[in-house]
C-alpha cells in the first residue's frame, strides 16, 4: 500500500501492435457481419415493395429487384473476398515484407550515393592536388627570381 513500487503493467510496442491489429481485424469482420444483415433486410424489402405495392412495373425491366439483389449480393462476396482472402495474402506480414524490403532498397540507395559523392570528391582532390604540383613545377622550372619572393636580410 506504502511501498514505492509501480506495478501497473505497461504493455510493449509489439503486444500493442499485435492488439491494434486484432481491434481492426474486429472491426472489419462487424463491418461485414453489419453489410450482411443489411443485404438480407434491404433484400427482403425489394421483394416485398415490388409486388405488394406495385413500385416499379412501369420499368423497362420486368422483375428489377432481382437485378439489384444480385449486383447488391456481388458487391457482398467483393467485401467478404476483401475480409477473408485478400487480408491474408495482404495482411500484416505482407505489410511488414513489403516494408522492410523498401527500407534495404534505401539503404542501398543511400550507400551508392554516398559511394559515388565519396569517388566525387577524391577525384576533385586529385585533381587539385595536380593542378597544385603542376604550378610549383612551372614555377621551379621558370625559376623566374621577380617571381619569387624578396629575401629579408
Amino acid at each position: 500500500m506504502f511501498s514505492k513500487t509501480n506495478k501497473t503493467a505497461r504493455i510493449d510496442s509489439e503486444q500493442r501492435e499485435q492488439f491494434e491489429y486484432a481491434r481492426a481485424r474486429v472491426m472489419q469482420k462487424k463491418g461485414l457481419m453489419r453489410h450482411f444483415i443489411v443485404f438480407l433486410v434491404g433484400s427482403i424489402l425489394l421483394i416485398i415493395i415490388n409486388p405488394i405495392l406495385g413500385y416499379g412495373t412501369d420499368f423497362l425491366i420486368k422483375n428489377w429487384f432481382i437485378w439489384a439483389i444480385l449486383i447488391w449480393a456481388f458487391l457482398f462476396l467483393m467485401h467478404l473476398f476483401n475480409v477473408f482472402i485478400m487480408n491474408s495474402f495482404m495482411g500484416k506480414e505482407w505489410e511488414n515484407k513489403q516494408m522492410e524490403q523498401l527500407k534495404a532498397k534505401q539503404v542501398a540507395r543511400i550507400a551508392e550515393l554516398k559511394k559515388q559523392a565519396i569517388q566525387e570528391v577524391t577525384v576533385a582532390e586529385v585533381k587539385d592536388a595536380k593542378d597544385i604540383a603542376a604550378s610549383e613545377e612551372t614555377l621551379k622550372q621558370n625559376n623566374n627570381p621577380n617571381l619569387l619572393p624578396p629575401e629579408e636580410a
